[in-house]
């Protein structure tokens, strides 16, 4: 079991289905926004290739994900947690047990993987959810950080 950083940063793992766009997104924008104050994670409940379209809305803000890689929620069950954030309804229903999870949060967002049409059409999809869930983020750590 993995216990608190060292550091004594709070602990956030956000879960998502193939953790290949929102859970991705959604740790790179914590990690950018905390700026060293809470370890952060991801992972998914069926984890496939990184998406990307999240590469691409993610690199417009200036953020470089195109290094991360999918996990698989197991390799963190046992871990502790301050926080477990499901970020899709499908991980929320499938996400196992996290005994050591203190709080547990579900943010319903669309998945951007599942939009047709043009490039630029399944592009704004991506750019959506980013820009949901900065602003999920910034109210997170408004209540977090208390």
């Amino acid at each position: 079991m993995v216990a608190r950083a060292a550091t004594g940063m709070k602990r956030v793992l956000f879960l998502c289905t193939h953790n290949s766009a929102r859970s991705q997104m959604a740790e790179a924008l914590l990690r950018q926004a905390a700026a060293g104050r809470f370890a952060v994670e991801s992972a998914g409940t069926e984890p496939d290739a990184l998406h990307p379209l999240a590469v691409r809305a993610m690199a417009e803000q200036g953020v470089d994900i195109s290094s991360q890689r999918s996990k698989d929620v197991r390799r963190f069950v046992e871990d502790q947690f301050d926080y477990l954030i499901t970020v899709c309804d499908e991980a929320g229903e499938r996400c196992p047990v996290f005994p050591a999870a203190a709080r547990q949060l579900h943010w319903s967002l669309p998945d951007p993987s599942a939009a047709r049409g043009s490039e630029a059409e399944r592009l704004a999809a991506f750019r959506d959810v980013r820009d949901r869930l900065a602003s999920l983020i910034s109210e997170f750590l408004l209540g977090a950080e208390r």
